[in-house]
């Protein structure tokens, strides 16, 4: 699976996903850093990417064709509960079924979307 991880994942869950899975891209510490959303979701959408975050902003794309999206939001989030919650989170679902889902996981609940597309 292709994933790409925001750069407001935690460094260790960034780790642990490119254990993995290897083809994860990170874009902290590249000239990417700090893109638009709109680029972030372009590039995700050319590299067929399943994006991990914490920006709820992405739910926007939920209608368009895409290979997944976790968002993680949490009412008070550390590192470890942001880590936890996506590494559950990617366990969920099978590469073929995360196509055109949104998972939404919030402190107690979460919140899944699929498309038909």
């Amino acid at each position: 699976m292709k994933i790409f991880v925001d750069e407001n994942i935690p460094k260790m869950t960034v780790s642990e996903i490119q254990n993995r899975f290897q083809d994860t891209k990170d874009i902290r510490g590249t000239k990417d850093e700090g893109l638009e959303d709109e680029k972030i979701w372009d590039i995700v959408k050319s590299e067929k990417r399943l994006l991990v975050t914490t920006d709820k902003g992405f739910s926007r794309y939920r209608y368009q064709k895409h290979n997944g999206i976790i968002i993680i939001l949490l009412k008070h989030p550390t590192l470890s509960k942001i880590h936890q919650r996506v590494l559950t989170a990617l366990k969920e679902y099978s590469e073929s079924e995360w196509e055109n889902r949104l998972v939404i996981v919030r402190d107690t609940v979460k919140s899944t979307w699929c498309s038909n597309k």
